[in-house]
């Protein structure tokens, strides 16, 4: 019997199917309204196959997918929003890591999204990431960010400790709520500068002037007081 599928996120509408049919496992994939990818993989036996479909199964529904028929897909309406710290997280969500490398490119969804809200709802974005990337802001997670992790006795890039930061806000709440917790389980040795251009850049789309917003906070290393009790820097 052929088993159904879906996945629905704030940008993308997906399907799945697999089926057994003696010792092979037939997989159908693909955009919903757009023409499926098959997949053939054949096994040993029709137990091995069994077993195989389950444990393909189990992958999607790791990754959010449901079974079923999927329903009605309404695109988000970011006009009709007001920024929250759920509706950043949702903005956040829309990277396009596929494209890794490209920074600008893995950026484009969100700012895309965000340009299509108001002034005033880019501005709080920007206020939100600025709360975010302050609380960050510790000496217990500048210990733990890789060769470069802070220390009394060598130099230590406040730079390269903000862009690490922002890769715990760029992959996401469950991520980041993790490392707030946890500074051991900050990234290591790896950046992602261009979080810091969402804004501003969705701003300068939308309005076509420079983005001049300074939020309350400060995302920049050593302005969290609380975060750095010991430092002469704060």
């Amino acid at each position: 019997m052929k088993r159904q599928f879906y996945f629905q996120d704030d940008r993308s509408n997906k399907f799945w199917t697999i089926e057994l049919v003696g010792n092979e496992s037939i997989t159908t994939h693909g955009r919903v309204g757009a023409t499926p990818r098959q997949t053939r993989k054949q096994f040993a036996t029709a137990e091995d196959a069994r077993l195989g479909i389950e444990k393909q199964i189990a992958a999607k529904v790791k990754k959010g997918y449901v079974q079923g028929i999927a329903p009605e897909y309404a695109k988000p309406d970011w006009t009709s929003m007001a920024m929250s710290d759920e509706v950043f997280w949702r903005i956040i969500s829309l990277f396009n890591w596929k494209k890794t490398g490209e920074d600008d490119a893995v950026i484009e969804p969100a700012v895309e999204a965000l340009a299509e809200m108001s002034v005033d709802d880019i501005k709080r974005f920007e206020d939100i990431l600025t709360e975010k990337l302050h609380a960050l802001d510790t000496e217990a997670h500048a210990r733990e960010i890789g060769e470069e992790a802070y220390q009394f006795d060598r130099y230590f890039s406040p730079d390269w400790f903000l862009y690490v930061r922002c890769v715990v806000v760029a992959n996401g709440p469950s991520l980041y709520e993790s490392v707030l917790a946890d500074p051991t389980e900050m990234p290591k040795d790896i950046e992602f500068e261009s979080l810091l251009t969402v804004a501003s850049t969705a701003f300068e789309r939308k309005t076509g002037q420079d983005f001049d917003h300074v939020p309350e906070l400060s995302y920049e290393s050593f302005r969290n007081q609380a975060g750095w009790p010991n430092s002469e820097k704060t």
